[in-house]
């Protein structure tokens, strides 16, 4: 059950956020400048790439790293192929993970490692394995780790992770927004180089100026009826989240929300693009999970009951190519089927600006389902 008082109460959201999440949200604009800096000092500005890579290869462990080359793979689009390095092992632990190059890569080939940990043996191996066959190696992880040292003697580059001292309070969650953009920004950085994608310092500094402004309107210190992630957590109270997304950049951001939403607060969420989505979900709208699935519900003892499970749409839009949208119809059917929406559409900029504005305010609705929610 969501306690609703709870969202209005600063000091009762400071007290019940053991993990800092939501000073890692309201920090990413200056996690996106530190960030940029390590990546600037590190002498990622001054690389002179001989052209672009055949092929971009991510690995990490856990949802950062996975959600790290959804972002990169969507904004590089067809210039390069991104593929994400899926680890193996017998436990999800650092220590038993493992990943293997394709057969194919080589020295046209860049292999980009990204980890909020660095202490990965598994991590170590690949980097002596892409030295052998001749990629370049960057990685982006905590300085002074077994990672940083066997990247530097492979001759990659190394690239320290911007931390702050909360972190080291508790184990950082996969999905914190403190982790992403730490991770993200330095291969941002790195790819604008390699001219995969459109990221110069002066777009990371928008980024990080966007991320400030989202800050403000949906920090804790905000009432929940001036506040979109407020006001989105607690419309998700007891709901199913069917998030669809439409536009480019909204795609990444609704499969983080996804993830976050599970990760932090333990909510199972579905997610696809529109217009595909209408044919994937309709049955779900129409199924026991629709609002008019239960007609006792009315009937129900709210006090001794548990509520009733039903889905509710959540609507990321970014701006359409071509001006083309899917958004009436994905409007009419959650309508059709008594199944309320929630939507959310970022302020004009870039399309850095404007992905980093639906994760950010997804990320903050994503904490306080999971502040308000939580057992006291």
């Amino acid at each position: 059950m969501l306690d609703e008082s709870l969202l209005d109460s600063p000091e009762g959201l400071a007290e019940a956020d053991h993990r800092a999440l939501l000073r890692g949200t309201a920090d990413a604009g200056a996690r996106v400048r530190t960030a940029a800096r390590h990546a600037a000092e590190a002498g990622v500005g001054d690389l002179k790439p001989d052209g672009r890579p055949r092929a971009v290869l991510i690995a990490g462990p856990g949802a950062a790293a996975t959600q790290t080359a959804d972002l990169l793979g969507t904004l590089a689009g067809a210039g390069s192929p991104v593929t994400r390095l899926a680890p193996t092992g017998v436990a999800p632990a650092a220590g038993a993970l493992r990943w293997e190059l394709p057969g194919w890569t080589g020295s046209v080939d860049l292999l980009l490692i990204a980890t909020p940990d660095g202490t990965e043996p598994g991590l170590s191996l690949l980097t002596e394995q892409a030295y052998r066959r001749g990629l370049t190696v960057v990685a982006v992880a905590p300085a002074g780790t077994p990672l940083a040292e066997s990247v530097s003697g492979s001759r990659g580059l190394f690239v320290p992770m911007a931390t702050a001292p909360y972190d080291h309070d508790e184990p950082l969650a996969a999905s914190a927004p403190g982790v992403l953009w730490a991770m993200l920004t330095p291969l941002l950085a790195l790819l604008d180089r390699t001219g995969l994608l459109t990221a110069p310092p002066d777009a990371l500094e928008k980024v990080a100026d966007r991320l400030d402004a989202v800050a403000e309107r949906c920090g804790p210190a905000v009432a929940t009826y001036s506040n979109a992630a407020k006001t989105l957590a607690a419309e998700l109270a007891d709901a199913l989240p069917v998030v669809w997304t439409e536009g480019v950049s909204a795609g990444p951001a609704g499969r983080r929300f996804a993830a976050a939403l599970a990760e932090l607060s333990g909510t199972p969420a579905v997610v696809a693009e529109l217009p595909e989505a209408l044919a994937a979900h309709s049955a779900l709208l129409a199924g026991p999970l629709a609002a008019r699935a239960d007609p006792d519900d009315f009937f129900r003892d709210r006090v001794e009951e548990a509520p009733a499970l039903h889905a509710r749409v959540v609507l990321l839009r970014d701006r359409p190519l071509g001006g083309l949208t899917a958004a009436p119809a994905a409007r009419e059917l959650a309508l059709t089927h008594d199944t309320p929406v929630s939507e959310l559409e970022p302020e004009e900029g870039g399309e850095l600006e404007t992905l980093a504005e639906l994760i950010a305010v997804t990320d903050f609705a994503a904490v306080y389902l999971a502040l308000a929610s939580a057992p006291r």
